[in-house]
């Protein structure tokens, strides 16, 4: 039977999307269409929500966003800039399919949506981070670039007291010994989240860095997911907020979505290692199995990240483009 490639309705088609991104073991909450119509709103781009078929078993799911300036059309998964967890193509029901199957039936998904995006967008630019998809082969089949990127992911098991004792030295002895009554590190609420957002913009523009995350767009996010899907996690002193983190949970990982920069204030606390060990330690006590760290392509943050102890796992930037397009689309906010 072959596999039927259509675009689900993002109003009408909503509610059956999401029932198939709750199916999926490889999904995070992005994929929602609740995350996916706030990335298109914010960033001026239109989503389709392309969905693979074999029968009437949804077998994967691919949502684009697609964008026009003139005669220009770009398409992207996530939205630019939107500064949302990879998504890309994600597939349903082959864990248990034999290799050969499995093959056949990821090579004939991403073969249908690549077609539908070079019938209906006919972009001159793409660009998907993919990191919930290994097989990537027929992107370069179809002759894209693949790119591959790296992330530090914490296996969430055993006991907490076996999981902090896989820390590095240090991150134990800063989690063993900060004093309890100087701090509480809790589950805050949406004006939570906008204070971590501003605390990781006044550290980029610091470091005259770019930041285009909205302050509006998290809080959105954070009052649109399910009760859950957005948790920021915050650190106090004396009642006043220090430090905090934007994890997005799935139903097996939690990631470590914004926040965890050098504290503004001057505390004598490992903030962010207290942050860090609370979002794992709770993680693992709700049965989670994962905790990403969202990225360890930097070096000066990787060594605070690798104390954790993660592997390494890989993910993939894929890109085509008419020669000297990719510099236009990469820059298209500075010209709206």
């Amino acid at each position: 039977m072959s596999i039927e490639v259509t675009e689900l309705d993002a109003a009408t088609d909503r509610e059956e999307w999401n029932r198939y991104v709750d199916r999926g073991k490889r999904t995070n909450p992005f994929y929602r269409t609740e995350a996916l119509a706030l990335q298109a709103e914010d960033t001026d781009t239109t989503l389709h929500l392309l969905a693979g078929f074999k029968g009437q078993e949804p077998i994967g799911l691919f949502p684009i966003f697609a964008y026009r300036k003139g005669p220009l059309t770009a398409a992207f998964s996530p939205a630019p800039y939107s500064w949302s967890i990879p998504l890309g193509p994600t597939m349903l029901n082959v864990d248990k399919l034999k290799q050969r199957k499995a093959d056949r039936r990821i090579r004939r998904f991403l073969a249908g949506c690549l077609e539908w995006v070079d019938r209906e967008l006919s972009p001159l630019y793409a660009k998907f981070e993919v990191a919930e998809l290994e097989d990537v082969r027929p992107f370069t089949w179809n002759e894209y670039d693949v790119s591959p990127g790296h992330t530090y992911v914490v296996d969430l098991e055993g006991s907490a007291e076996e999981l902090l004792e896989r820390f590095s030295s240090d991150a134990r002895n800063n989690v063993r010994n900060a004093d309890d009554d100087a701090y509480v590190v809790e589950e805050g609420d949406g004006d939570d989240v906008n204070r971590i957002v501003e605390q990781v913009r006044a550290r980029y523009e610091s470091q005259d860095r770019a930041f285009q995350l909205s302050t509006s767009f998290a809080r959105s996010l954070y009052e649109a997911l399910p009760d859950g899907r957005l948790r920021p996690y915050v650190c106090r002193v004396d009642g006043a907020f220090v430090g905090g983190i934007l994890v997005v949970e799935s139903d097996t990982t939690r990631y470590r979505w914004q926040g965890g920069v050098k504290p503004d204030t001057d505390v004598s606390l490992p903030v962010n290692d207290l942050l860090d060990w609370t979002v794992m330690r709770d993680g693992l006590e709700a049965g989670l199995e994962r905790y990403d760290l969202v990225g360890a392509g930097v070096p000066s943050i990787n060594r605070y990240k690798a104390k954790f102890n993660p592997r390494l796992e890989t993910h993939y930037t894929i890109t085509t483009a008419a020669f000297g397009l990719d510099v236009l689309i990469d820059q298209y906010r500075k010209v709206q």
